[in-house]
């Protein structure tokens, strides 16, 4: 080995050690980092309001301290935990976010990587299963197939594809024919197989933010190096203007999620997922995976699916960001700020040579304000105020454009107090409501007949009487109430009292009033 492999390992070695992933591993309280960001940040819940992340950190840290754990060899951190988010964020492993105007944490790649590192090595032994060296050999084949250019060998393979599938199918028609059962696929299989799934999508969290991340870098190169207006701006902005269109395929990241959307991107493939997953769940064999390894496997779906939208998210928000810069970029105006700058440098880079130490600095207190002269403040209008014109007395004037509004409105209380008036001295109210006019016999109308009953007085018994109304669409409906018999002459109206109250009762409804019939 030459010196200068040697060298150019350890510094591949060097910069592997200075990614956040590896930091957050290799730190003094790792084994802390990696239990609280576990417990704060799951599938379920991929981002924290920064309260609830402060409060659940808080009361992590008490716990420990309580089981003893803080007088181990690495012990545990000091600090609030607002000061520990805060020097997390420093260190890249959380990303602070505003979403829906409240503002979240949520883990950057490396810190989700960090996590699948932990949970891995945690998690047990890798076996080198017979599903991941199936795995590999298909890889394999697959990409012999798509590197394939010659038409005769595709045809070959995709013959004996054919061919095999057709003995596979011979074969489950003659056992369903004679009757035999299916050998049962070995149980040691499934959950090698299974494992392997659990492997493959421990993985998609990190790829997931790495994508998000990158597409955010971009973002603020982007818009860094618009600002520096260095470029004619006819050139920015075309330059500029497409890359917010396309902001997917402006990484390399991007353009490899970009070809993984289409066979996940689909709602329906997400659905199928899910479904598959839980008939997996639902066999035999998964009695025999572990609690975390069932809900792990549970939760493959929403991961994806969680994932998919942060990037969509990410890039929406970049390609918003870029084009809201380049529809408001102003150079003029950005040199004119670059210009108060410089003099505001160079006045106090001569105020500091002609300065004493100590010397005080008269602060401006307020700027001076332009001579403008005297703007009008008020628009008069000439013609004098007009009261409007009276409005015309009389019921008979009005017009309706159309009877079935009317049909929808209140009570009918004329027709109902002529009909109440040839009752005679007494009347039960929903014998009386069921001899009124089709007219006067909707819901409404009821209300009304019982209002002028208790305007009248009325009696109520114990039994329950039963009133059938038509609402003006034909439909109809029942009420039940106590039976009510009421007057149909009001009598005199009794002597003023002045201790009595001057508001009267209001009148009770029916017990099964529709807030729709008024």
């Amino acid at each position: 080995m030459t010196a200068t492999r040697a060298a150019g390992a350890y510094r591949r070695a060097l910069a592997a050690f200075t990614n956040p992933t590896l930091d957050l591993l290799h730190g003094r309280h790792a084994p802390f980092v990696v239990a609280v960001l576990s417990l704060v940040f799951t599938a379920d819940r991929p981002a924290v309001a920064i309260p609830d992340a402060h409060a659940e950190i808080g009361e992590a840290v008490e716990e420990l301290r309580a089981a003893g754990y803080a007088e181990e060899g690495r012990g545990l951190p000091s600090g609030t935990p607002r000061e520990l988010c805060r020097s997390w964020v420093r260190l890249g492993w959380l990303v602070p976010q505003i979403v829906d105007g409240a503002e979240v944490y949520r883990l950057s790649a490396q810190a989700v990587g960090a996590l699948e590192i932990a949970g891995r090595a945690g998690g047990g032994r890798s076996r080198v299963s017979r599903s991941r060296v199936r795995t590999l050999l298909d890889s394999v084949e697959q990409l012999v197939q798509h590197a394939e250019t010659d038409p005769a060998e595709r045809l070959a393979r995709l013959h004996g594809e054919r061919a095999a599938l057709d003995a596979e199918i011979a074969r489950l028609e003659a056992a369903e024919r004679e009757g035999r059962a299916i050998d049962p696929p070995d149980e040691e299989q499934l959950i090698e197989g299974a494992e392997h799934v659990l492997h493959l999508s421990r993985e998609l969290p990190a790829d997931f933010s790495r994508v998000a991340e990158s597409i955010n870098a971009m973002q603020r190169d982007v818009v860094a190096e618009l600002r520096r207006d260095v470029r004619p701006a006819g050139e920015v902005l075309r330059e500029y203007l497409q890359r917010g269109q396309h902001v997917m395929q402006a990484t390399p990241e991007g353009r490899a999620f970009s070809g993984a959307l289409a066979l996940i991107g689909d709602p329906e493939h997400i659905d199928r997922l899910t479904e598959q997953l839980r008939a997996l769940l639902g066999q035999p064999f998964a009695r025999l995976l572990g609690a975390q390894q069932r809900d792990d496997l549970d939760a493959v779906a929403r991961r994806v699916e969680q994932g998919v939208q942060e990037v969509l998210t990410a890039q929406r928000r970049a390609s918003h960001v870029i084009t809201a810069q380049v529809r408001t970029h102003d150079p003029a105006r950005d040199r004119e700020v670059d210009e108060l700058l410089r003099s505001v440098m160079s006045g106090l880079q001569g105020w500091m040579r002609s300065s004493r130490a100590g010397e005080e600095v008269a602060p401006l207190r307020g700027f001076p304000s332009a001579g403008i002269g005297h703007l009008r403040q008020t628009v008069s209008e000439l013609r004098p105020p007009r009261t409007p014109a009276p409005l015309a007395d009389g019921a008979a004037e009005a017009e309706f454009a159309d009877a079935d509004t009317r049909d929808w409105g209140g009570p009918r209380y004329a027709e109902l107090e002529a009909y109440v008036a040839g009752l005679g001295d007494r009347f039960d109210l929903a014998e009386a409501f069921a001899g009124a006019d089709a007219s006067t016999r909707r819901p409404v109308d009821l209300l009304g007949l019982l209002e002028i009953a208790h305007r009248n007085g009325m009696t109520e018994g114990e039994e329950v009487s039963v009133a059938r109304a038509i609402r003006p669409d034909g439909t109809r409906r029942e009420f039940a109430f106590a039976a009510v018999t009421a007057s149909a002459d009001p009598g005199p109206d009794p002597a003023p009292d002045p201790d009595a109250a001057s508001a009267p009762d209001p009148a009770p409804a029916p017990a099964d009033k529709d807030p729709d019939d008024d």
